[in-house]
C-alpha cells in the first residue's frame, strides 16, 4: 500500500500542473527565472516568488490564467473593495471543493444531515461571488443526501421576510447566509415585525468581515438562539479562491474563551486583536505566513500558486493550539475537527491611522455592542479622522440610527464614550499613542440606510481615507 500524499506534496505537485498547462503561471515563472524542474521539494516550493494580483493575474489576458488557456463555464466578480473589480472564472469543480466547508458547518455544527433544513441565501445576487456561489454550494449539498432547500431573495430585506415566515414552518431549522450587518439588520427588522424567530432554530452563516463575540452573543440572543457555537458559522473566503476555511464549534469555542483573556490572545496572536479564528482543510487550500501575512496555494478556475492574499493572520497548527490551550486551563470538550487553524485580522488599509495608532472596525464595533446602547443603532458606522480649521486632527465615527430612532446630543455622547471605553481597552496603541484630550471620539449620528453613508443594497466600508 502507497503512502498517502501530503498537503505539502500535493502542493509541489499542482505546481508543476500549472507550471506546464496555465500560460500566464509558465510566462511569470520565465520572468523570474524559475526553472520548473528544479522545483523537487516543498522547501523548493517555498522558495517560489509570490503571486499577486499585481504581479500576476492583472498582468495577463483572462484567458492565460487559465488551465491550457480556456476560461471556465462560469465567472465570478470581486467586490473590488481593494480596486478595480476582478473577474474569476468558475467551474462546477471549483464548486464541488467548496461545497466540502459548507457540508463541515451543515453537518458537524447544524446536524443537518437528519433535519430538514431551509438555506436562506441573503448574500447580494448578480455577478458576484458570494450569492450565485453560496446557492450552487448549497444544491451541491442536497445533491449529497442533505435534506435541504435553498431559496435566494438575495440581500432584499422584504423578500426575505416575506418568504421565511411562509416557508419556516415546513422545516426543522432555517439558516440564514449573509454579510454579518446586514443579517443583524434582517433580525432586528423581522422582530420589529413580529418574525418568531426563536421558533425556527435560526442558524447563521456568515462571511466577509472580522466580528467580535459580543456581536456574535448579542445577536444570537436577540434571534432566540441558545448555543452559538453550534448555531452560527463565519466563513473565511475571498473571490479570488472561494472559501479557504470555516468556524467550526471547536474555533468558535477557542475564539470565545480568548475574547474573555486578551493576554492568551496576544501570546498566541501577537495582538490583543481578536482575529477571525478558522479551520482550514491543508489538502485543499495550503497557507503558509510570510512576514506576518497569509499565502495560500489552491486550485481553482484560475489555479493559484503561492498567492499573496495581503491579509495579516498565521497558521496554528491543531496539536500546538491543544497544547496552548490546555497550557491556559482551557480544555475544549470536544476537540474536533483534527484540522489546522489560521487566523485573519484583515487589511491593514482597512483601518484609520489616528496620532500613529491604528484603529480598526472592530475596536469601535464593541463599542456599539453594549446592552446599554446597542437597540439605538443597527451596528454600522464609518470610521475617518477629520481637520477642523485649525488642523486639529479628531476621530469621527459616523453610526447609522436604529430604524425608527431620532438623533440626540446625549444618545451621541453616550455612544461616544462607549466607543472610547473598549477601544482604549482593546487597542493598546490608541491608549498609549493618542493624547487624552483627544481621545473621545466625535461621533455623528445618521438615519437608517443614509445615502451618504449607509446606502442600502451594496457592500457597507467601515473607512474613509
Amino acid at each position: 500500500m502507497t503512502d498517502p500524499v501530503s498537503p505539502q506534496e500535493r502542493a509541489v505537485e499542482l505546481f508543476h500542473e500549472v507550471a506546464h498547462r496555465v500560460p500566464a503561471y509558465r510566462a511569470f515563472l520565465r520572468e523570474h527565472g524559475v526553472d520548473p524542474q528544479k522545483i523537487t521539494t516543498f522547501h523548493d516550493f517555498t522558495t517560489l516568488p509570490l503571486t499577486t494580483k499585481d504581479t500576476y493575474t492583472r498582468r495577463h489576458p483572462l484567458p492565460d490564467l487559465c488551465r491550457d488557456g480556456l476560461i471556465g463555464d462560469m465567472i465570478a466578480v470581486s467586490s473590488g473593495s481593494t480596486g478595480t473589480p476582478s473577474f474569476w472564472p468558475r467551474s462546477t469543480a471549483d464548486e464541488h471543493a467548496i461545497a466540502a466547508r459548507f457540508e463541515q458547518v451543515f453537518r458537524d455544527a447544524f446536524g443537518a444531515r437528519g433535519r430538514r433544513t431551509l438555506a436562506v441565501v441573503c448574500f447580494a445576487l448578480g455577478t458576484w461571488v458570494g450569492g450565485l456561489f453560496t446557492l450552487a454550494c448549497c444544491r451541491h449539498l442536497a445533491d449529497r443526501g442533505y435534506p435541504i432547500t435553498s431559496v435566494a431573495p438575495g440581500n432584499d430585506m422584504r423578500e426575505i421576510l416575506r418568504v421565511v415566515p411562509e416557508l419556516a414552518p415546513y422545516f426543522d431549522q432555517v439558516v440564514l447566509l449573509g454579510y454579518p450587518p446586514f443579517l443583524k439588520d434582517v433580525i432586528d427588522a423581522g422582530a420589529a415585525a413580529g418574525v418568531p424567530w426563536a421558533e425556527y432554530d435560526l442558524k447563521l452563516v456568515t462571511a466577509g468581515e472580522v466580528f467580535s463575540e459580543e456581536w456574535r452573543t448579542l445577536v444570537c440572543e436577540r434571534a432566540g438562539i441558545a448555543d452559538p457555537a453550534t448555531a452560527t458559522a463565519s466563513l473565511y473566503g475571498t473571490a479570488d479562491a472561494g472559501v479557504l476555511g470555516n468556524e467550526t464549534p471547536l474555533s468558535i469555542g477557542v475564539r470565545r474563551f480568548l475574547a474573555t483573556r486578551p493576554d492568551a490572545a496576544r501570546e498566541l496572536f501577537g495582538s490583543t486583536r481578536l482575529p477571525t479564528l478558522v479551520q482550514y482543510d491543508p489538502n485543499s487550500r495550503l497557507f503558509e505566513t510570510v512576514a506576518g501575512t497569509l499565502v495560500f496555494t489552491g486550485d481553482n478556475g484560475v489555479p493559484l500558486i503561492r498567492y499573496h492574499i495581503a491579509d495579516d493572520g498565521g497558521v496554528v497548527p491543531y496539536d500546538r493550539m491543544l497544547a496552548f490551550l490546555a497550557d491556559h486551563g482551557h480544555h475544549p470538550p470536544d476537540p474536533s475537527p483534527a484540522l489546522p487553524f489560521v487566523y485573519v485580522f484583515g487589511r491593514g488599509r482597512f483601518a484609520v491611522s489616528y496620532y500613529g495608532a491604528n484603529v480598526y472596525p472592530e475596536n469601535v464595533s464593541v463599542g456599539l455592542e453594549q446592552p446599554e446602547v446597542n437597540r439605538a443603532v443597527t451596528g454600522k458606522f464609518v470610521m475617518e479622522v477629520v481637520e477642523d480649521e485649525s488642523r486639529d486632527r479628531r476621530l469621527r465615527v459616523t453610526v447609522e440610527l436604529a430604524p425608527g430612532r431620532s438623533p440626540s446630543p446625549a444618545l451621541a455622547e453616550s455612544l461616544a464614550h462607549s466607543i472610547l471605553t473598549h477601544l482604549t481597552r482593546l487597542n493598546s496603541e490608541y491608549a498609549h499613542y493618542v493624547p487624552a484630550g483627544r481621545r473621545l471620539p466625535e461621533v455623528h449620528l445618521r438615519p437608517t440606510a443614509d445615502p451618504e453613508y449607509f446606502p442600502p443594497g451594496v457592500k457597507h466600508r467601515y473607512t474613509r481615507p
